[in-house]
């Protein structure tokens, strides 16, 4: 039975999709069978995967609005081991077609479980917002993982997920776990960088993962080329952190 994960954090520019991407190529290519689902409208994950968001024939959009079914809209081996539901700009308006609808919170989990069992893990891509796109997720999800920018207002936002993380427990998904969090864009040579992992793992009380993800050209320029950054450049300082990260997945899954 596949694990599924969401990738959230309210707050945009953290790293969120970059994660999601470099997260599930790496699990892919360490031999897990891996679902990708692009549930951000802005679609990066689909194009960062190298498909085209606009040319995808169906989406997670005609899905949970109940146009097709999930192997209609699924892009099977877009990487070896790796799955991929696609997103592009009509999912945003999902969310004023499914106000009607009945256990609208939970249309992604009941699409999701008819092929949970295929995968090793289903990683979702949420939107850097709280609306019902990323109550849907959460809802599906077994466990959250939160990616955090190594600056100022780091505390802040997970803050605010935590929050919503506690309250889709509560009201709708009470096996629902925290991940982790995991530390992105650190400076290596900046004090505010180490200040700010410090004041997360002293004022926080989750798992926090051992790997760090650095600032690294590389892992910037991927998305733009269509490949995860295991692909574009597998000797880079970014492909080695996202494989550790991996690694560290894998076997807290083991201890669960």
């Amino acid at each position: 039975m596949g694990r599924i994960i969401a990738i959230a954090n309210q707050k945009g520019g953290v790293g969120k999709t970059t994660t999601a991407i470099n997260l599930s190529a790496c699990l892919a290519e360490a031999g897990q069978r891996v679902l990708a689902v692009d549930f951000d409208p802005q679609g990066n994950e689909t194009s960062g995967l190298g498909l085209e968001k606009d040319e995808a024939e169906r989406t997670v959009y005609d899905l949970i609005v109940g146009e097709c079914d999930i192997d209609e809209c699924l892009v099977s081996n877009i990487q070896e081991n790796l799955d991929l539901l696609p997103s592009n700009v009509e999912l945003a308006g999902a969310e004023i077609e499914l106000l009607e609808i009945e256990n609208k919170e939970s249309l992604l989990k009941e699409c999701l479980g008819k092929i949970r069992q295929n995968y090793d893990f289903i990683i979702i891509d949420c939107p850097p917002s709280l609306n019902l796109l990323t109550i849907n997720a959460l809802t599906a999800a077994d466990t959250v993982l939160v990616p955090i920018q190594c600056e100022y207002y780091a505390l802040e936002g997970l803050n605010q997920v935590l929050k919503t993380v506690n309250l889709v427990k509560k009201k709708l998904n009470p096996s629902l776990e925290m991940e982790g969090v995991v530390f992105t864009m650190y400076d290596a040579r900046t004090k505010l960088s180490m200040e700010v992992v410090e004041s997360v793992k002293n004022n926080l009380n989750q798992n926090i993962y051992k790997t760090i993800i650095p600032r690294n050209v590389r892992l910037a320029e991927a998305p733009s080329h269509g490949m995860p950054i295991n692909i574009y450049d597998s000797r880079s300082s970014g492909a080695e952190s996202y494989r550790l990260l991996a690694a560290e997945v894998i076997s807290r899954g083991e201890e669960l």
